[in-house]
């Protein structure tokens, strides 16, 4: 490389900085006003980069608000593949649940943090963010799906899409508590008692699938 190129790990140093500087503003845009109020150029604009741009870090709007979900993404299935010997996967996935709980996880819902519930508000209210976060829970279920069995079963999708949609729920119900200014510890220890139930319920099923 010669003196006058740039350092790649600088390049993409700045790249990083760019992506989160976009995605920064859009999200404080939008908490003030809405994410139907705030149009892409003037996100661009606040964020002193072209749509082009823009466009090139984040594919759609909804991206610059969900892109947040992205590093969950297979967890669940990284989750039953590198269990301990002896778990069944429904019982790594209800430690890693309970451990996503302790540690105050916003993925959980659980978190007293205002404006982490408020940018979880601006998601479950949103059509449009709502909608597009099915992709990212479709996805996953996938991945989940395929740790099951990577055979493809009827049965292990079944499993997946259903604790896909536990997860989705329990997570829902404990930011709505949070949201109307429950207490944290009640509410932790209604969400620790509502996933044994949903556990319970999953197993009742899955067993006879080995799951």
């Amino acid at each position: 490389m010669s003196p006058s190129e740039p350092d790649p790990g600088l390049r993409t140093l700045k790249k990083q900085r760019t992506r989160q500087t976009i995605a920064d503003t859009a999200i404080a845009l939008f908490l003030d006003r809405g994410f139907d109020q705030v149009s892409v150029a003037e996100i661009a604009a606040a964020a002193e980069v072209s749509k082009p741009t823009l466009f090139r870090y984040f594919g759609s709007k909804e991206e610059l608000v969900l892109h947040r979900f992205a590093d969950h993404l297979g967890e669940a299935g990284r989750v039953v593949r590198g269990r301990a010997a002896g778990l069944t996967p429904l019982d790594a996935l209800e430690r890693h649940h309970l451990d996503r709980l302790a540690a105050r996880d916003p993925n959980t819902g659980l978190t007293d943090d205002p404006e982490v519930l408020a940018f979880l508000r601006l998601v479950y209210e949103t059509p449009s963010l709502s909608a597009h976060l099915r992709d990212y829970v479709d996805a996953d279920t996938r991945a989940l799906a395929e740790a099951l069995d990577p055979d493809g079963s009827v049965a292990a999708r079944l499993v997946a899409a259903q604790y896909a949609a536990v997860r989705q729920v329990l997570a829902h119900a404990t930011w709505a508590r949070l949201a109307e200014g429950l207490d944290i510890g009640d509410v932790a220890r209604e969400a620790t008692a509502e996933l044994a139930e949903a556990f319970a319920l999953l197993r009742g099923g899955a067993a006879a699938h080995g799951f």
